[in-house]
C-alpha cells in the first residue's frame, strides 16, 4: 500500500540518528530536499474515488492500522534518540542535525497523525490523537482545532489562519501563542456549559498542562538535562512544523462578512488544495485540505478534489520550503490568491 511510504522519514531520520555525522541531517534533507524534487517532477493526480471505492476504502482497517502503527514508531524513535545521545559524545553539529530530524518526526507523524485521529467519532483513537501530541508540547491542538480553527478559518477569529502579505515568522508567534490562548479560552467554556469545575476529568487543558509537566520532568529524571533538552527543542521543532503547515494551508484566504454580522459558512474554497502524490502519501492526504474543512469527519483515504478549491502551484512540503523565503514565498503565491478573497 502506497501509505507505507509515509514511514519512510521515521525510519530515514532514525538511521541518521544513528549513525551521525553528517547523516544525523538525513531527515531534513530527505524531508525537504528530496520529496520536494520529487513532488516536482511527479505527475499530480485529480482523480476521486467511485462510491463502490469508498464503501471499500472504509471498511479496509488497514488504513486505521496504519494510524495506530505510528504511536510505537514516534515513541520508539523518540526514546532511541534520547538514550543515543546520553551515550554517545556528539558535537553541536550532530546534536543539531539530531534534534532536527527528530523533530521532523514528531511533526510529520506525531502531530499531522495526531489531527487525523482527533477528528474520529471512536473515543480510543481521539486518546491515541493526544498521545501522540505529547512529545511535541501541543496536546492543546487538539482542544483549539477542534473547537476553534474548524469554526474560524480564514477569519480575523483564527489564529491559525495566515493573513494576505503576512510572514511564517510573524504568523508562527500570532499562532503559537494565540492557538494556546485560544484553547484555555474555549476550555473556559466548556466547563461552563456543562458546570463542570477546572480540575473535572473532562477538563482537558487541566490535565494536558500535568502531562506535559510530567513527559518533560520524567525526561529529565531518567535522561538528564542532556535529555530534557533534546526533548524540548525536538517538540518546538515538530510543532512549528506544524504551524508552517497551517500557514501554507489558508494562506490569504478569507471567509466574506455577511450582512448578518456572520460569515460565511466554510467551503472548499477556504483551504489551499494540491494533488501532489507524493506530498499527499507522506501527509496522509492531508493536502486534499480543501475536502477536509469542507467535510471535517471524513477519513483521510476518501478525501477529494475539488476544482474550485484554490490549488497550490507545488505539494505540501515543497511549498513548507518556500514559505521559509517570504519574498520567494509572496512571489509565488500572491498572484494566486483569489482577489475577492483576499485576507
Amino acid at each position: 500500500m502506497k501509505y507505507l511510504l509515509a514511514y519512510s522519514i521515521p525510519i530515514i531520520s532514525m538511521l541518521g540518528i544513528h549513525y551521525q555525522g553528517v547523516l544525523s541531517y538525513s531527515g531534513v534533507l530527505f524531508a525537504f530536499v528530496l520529496i520536494p524534487f520529487f513532488e516536482i517532477i511527479l505527475p499530480t493526480n485529480e482523480d476521486n474515488y467511485s462510491e463502490e471505492e469508498i464503501k471499500n476504502r472504509l471498511k479496509n482497517k488497514l488504513f486505521d492500522f496504519l494510524l495506530y502503527l505510528n504511536i510505537p514508531i514516534v515513541y520508539g524513535i523518540l526514546f532511541f534518540t534520547i538514550w543515543k545521545i546520553t551515550q554517545t559524545h556528539l558535537t553541536v553539529f550532530e546534536l543539531t542535525g539530531t534534534t532536527l530530524s527528530l523533530g521532523i518526526v514528531l511533526g510529520a507523524n506525531g502531530i499531522n497523525v495526531a489531527h487525523e485521529l482527533g477528528h474520529r467519532e471512536k473515543l480510543y483513537e481521539r486518546i491515541l490523537g493526544k498521545i501522540l501530541l505529547i512529545p511535541s508540547h501541543y496536546t492543546h491542538f487538539f482542544i483549539e482545532h477542534n473547537h476553534g480553527h474548524h469554526l474560524h478559518v480564514s477569519t480575523p477569529n483564527d489564529p491559525s489562519t495566515a493573513k494576505y502579505n503576512q510572514s511564517l515568522y510573524t504568523f508562527w508567534w500570532q499562532t503559537v501563542s494565540g492557538t494556546y490562548i485560544k484553547a484555555w479560552e474555549i476550555q473556559k467554556k466548556l466547563n461552563q456549559i456543562e458546570n463542570r469545575p477546572f480540575y473535572a476529568i473532562k477538563s482537558d487543558m487541566f490535565w494536558f498542562t500535568i502531562i506535559q509537566t510530567s513527559y518533560l520532568a520524567s525526561i529529565y529524571f531518567f535522561f538528564g538535562f542532556n535529555g530534557f533538552l533534546l526533548a524540548l527543542f525536538a517538540g518546538i521543532v515538530g510543532f512549528l512544523l506544524l504551524e508552517t503547515i497551517n500557514y501554507i494551508e489558508h494562506y490569504g484566504l478569507k471567509r466574506n462578512l455577511l450582512p448578518s454580522g456572520r460569515f460565511e459558512r466554510v467551503t472548499e474554497k477556504h483551504s489551499w488544495n494540491s494533488n501532489h502524490i507524493l506530498g499527499r502519501i507522506m501527509l496522509y492526504e492531508l493536502t486534499r485540505h480543501s475536502d477536509h474543512h469542507f467535510k471535517s469527519q471524513k477519513k483521510y483515504q476518501i478525501l477529494e478534489y475539488h476544482d474550485i478549491s484554490p490549488q497550490m502551484p507545488y505539494g505540501y512540503p515543497t511549498s513548507m520550503v518556500i514559505s521559509f523565503i517570504p519574498p520567494l514565498w509572496f512571489a509565488v503565491m500572491n498572484k494566486r490568491v483569489p482577489l475577492e478573497m483576499k485576507g
